[in-house]
Order: C-alpha cells, then sequence, then structure tokens
C-alpha cells in the first residue's frame, strides 16, 4: 500500500541529500515520480543539497493543487508512482491533506522532507499537518552539531550576527557565516534558550580562542 511519510530532522541533517537519494532509487527501479520543492536556497525550481547535488524541481506555490496536477499528468498519459517534496514545512496545511488525499485514493506515494520547527521552536503549519496526517515519521539519524559539540535540536535565525527569536515564520537565508543579514544556525536546546550562537560564544571566549560555555 502507498504510504505518507515525512522525514524530519533539523538543518544539516541531510534531509535534501536524502529527497535525491530516493527520487534515485526509485527511478532505478523504472518508476516515475515528481520533485516538488519550496524556496530551496539554490532558488526557484532547484532542489539542492549542501553536498553540491543540485536537480530540477517544480516550484510549489500557494496556489499548488497536487491533485490537480496528478490529473493534468494523467491526461497527458504520464502516470504517477510516486512523490518526492522537499521543503515541506513551507507547504500549507490543505496541500498536507492534497498529498495524503493522494495516497489513500491513488495509491501514489508521497516522500515529504522537512524542518519540523521554526527559529522560534514553534511548529510549521505544514510539519504540524503532516506529524498528524503521515502514515510514518522518520527523524533522520544524521546527526546536526551545536557548536559546542552537542546534538543540534533547534534552528536559530540570526540577523547582522545576531540572534533573534521574532519575526516572520519564513524568511529564506543560508548557514553559511557570513552569508548575508539573514542567517541560519543550528543550536542544542541549552544554547538556543540561551540565545548562544557560535559567534556569541568566541566573543566571550578567553585569548585562547577556546570557546566559553557560560550562562
Amino acid at each position: 500500500m502507498a504510504e505518507l511519510v515525512f522525514f524530519s530532522g533539523t538543518m544539516d541533517s541531510g534531509k535534501s541529500t536524502l529527497a535525491l537519494q530516493t527520487d534515485h532509487n526509485h527511478r532505478a527501479r523504472g518508476r516515475r515520480g515528481i520533485i516538488f520543492t519550496r524556496d530551496d536556497r539554490a532558488g526557484a525550481s532547484r532542489l539542492s543539497s549542501r553536498l553540491g547535488l543540485e536537480v530540477d524541481a517544480r516550484e510549489v506555490g500557494d496556489d499548488t493543487d497536487f491533485w490537480a496536477v496528478i490529473e493534468a499528468e494523467g491526461r497527458e498519459g504520464r502516470p504517477v508512482d510516486y512523490l518526492v517534496c522537499d521543503e515541506a514545512q513551507f507547504y500549507s496545511p490543505e496541500q498536507v491533506e492534497q498529498l495524503a488525499r493522494l495516497v489513500d485514493e491513488t495509491e501514489i506515494d508521497v516522500f515529504a522532507f522537512g524542518i519540523t520547527a521554526d527559529f522560534r521552536t514553534r511548529l510549521f503549519p505544514g510539519s504540524a499537518r503532516l506529524v498528524e496526517l503521515a502514515d510514518r515519521v522518520e527523524v533522520l539519524q544524521v546527526r546536526s552539531l551545536c557548536w559546542c559539540g552537542a546534538r543540534a535540536t533547534h534552528n536559530a535565525r540570526t540577523v547582522d550576527g545576531v540572534m533573534v527569536v521574532e519575526g516572520d515564520q519564513v524568511v529564506v537565508g543560508d548557514v553559511r557565516s557570513g552569508a548575508g543579514e539573514v542567517a541560519y544556525e543550528v543550536l542544542c536546546r541549552r544554547h538556543h534558550m540561551r540565545r548562544m550562537t557560535a559567534d556569541a560564544a568566541r566573543r566571550r571566549a578567553p585569548a585562547t580562542g577556546t570557546l566559553l560555555d557560560v550562562p
């Protein structure tokens, strides 16, 4: 039977890489699928991994109707066996419900990949609906690490190098240091609650350059 599976993890946990691998594995067995994404760092209609892999994808917008897309593919004689849906946290709850309906009524497998919570530690609406509806929720086992070496469990947003916990839920940025005004970093819960990013810890470090973990 077809399934709706939600693969979740923090940034840097390999979600997009797994999405690409999933598509490759199914295509290698002769199955036909469609890759969807939204607000990928590489730009519109692209699915990219931080390992350097990148492929074409269909951009999901506010008006995207997955059911209508599959119907159109069928009319053109292109049956679909599975969907790979990256950056699924940005999908609307209604779009997630469309994906669930496709699984139940057309036997199309849906593999969704995304972050569960935002920089404020609040659930994305799309992710919340996926957790509610998915047949399985798989937490990626590749560990993202906080600057302190502990497992990273939270996503932090910085503006001009300063961590913020208020603002629009969706602002596209980069995890690279110095990538621009808005950037992102993964932290353990303790340092997220302390608002202590790697840069903040470095500024408090002694002259030896050792990161200092202080309250």
